[in-house]
Order: C-alpha cells, then structure tokens, then sequence
C-alpha cells in the first residue's frame, strides 16, 4: 500500500507542476498533460525506486531532472501544438519536477524504503573491540 501511495504522491506532484508551468504558462491541452505526467510518473518511479536508495538524494534529483527534460521534451515535440519552444518549456517543467522530487525522495526515504541510511551489516560500532600490542623493536637494542 505504500508502494501505491507513493506512486500517486508522486502522480499528483509531478500533474500540478506540469499543469502550472505546460499548461497555464505554455497553454498545453490538459489531455496531453495527463498523458506526459503519467508516462512521467511511471518511468521516474520505476527509477527511483531501484536507484535512489543506492546513489543518494542529490544524485537521484539529478537524474530525474534529464529524465524530465527528455520525456517532457520528447513528448513535447509530438504532442504539444505551442507556438513558444518546446526546449523552454521542458527545461522550465524540469527544474521544477526536480525541486519536488527533492522533498519526494526523502518521504520515500523516511516512510516507504526499508533500512536505507542503516548499517548494512551487524558490525556495530558498540561491538568494536581494539587490539593492543608491544612495539616492535630492532634486534639491536634487545642485545646491547
């Protein structure tokens, strides 16, 4: 069920930002903007679901923002009837989505991942034991 929920979380994100920069700036239909946050969605979930837990916040933001700005301009460039440039408006959305998706990975990190950002073994810092010894000393010194 958190799977679900994080989907949509991210679902709903991803259609408000689209929504507010594609369609109120650059007046794409809602049709098509449904249809680019869905493909979107899907894809940038799928990843950050296997990559963000192994690269971290940051690097996972980046990563979405050139998926963003691929989708949203490859879709773009068919669907969109904009007389403004799609290159604009992709990087705009984009910029955007990866500021969102900042605040979405650590809702993923905190409420749906499994032992991220804990130990991934049983050697506990509590459990370290040190090693004493004797210096070595040169065979020299012992003889004279």
């Amino acid at each position: 069920m958190r799977y679900i929920l994080a989907f949509l979380f991210k679902l709903v994100m991803t259609t408000v930002i689209l929504g507010i920069t594609l369609g109120m700036i650059f007046n794409i239909s809602f049709g098509n903007l449904v249809i680019t946050s869905l493909i979107l969605t899907a894809v940038g979930f799928a990843g950050d679901m296997l990559i963000l837990p192994r690269i971290g916040n940051v690097a996972a933001a980046v990563g979405d923002f050139a998926l963003a700005y691929i989708i949203i301009w490859g879709i773009g460039s068919f669907l969109y009837d904009s007389l403004l440039s799609v290159d604009a408006s992709a990087l705009i959305a984009a910029f955007l989505i990866t500021i969102g998706e900042l605040f979405y990975h650590r809702y993923l990190r905190n409420f749906v991942f499994d032992n991220v950002d804990k130990p991934q073994n049983h050697l506990h810092h509590e459990n370290l034991q040190i090693e004493a010894g004797e210096e070595f000393h040169d065979k020299k010194d012992k003889n004279e």
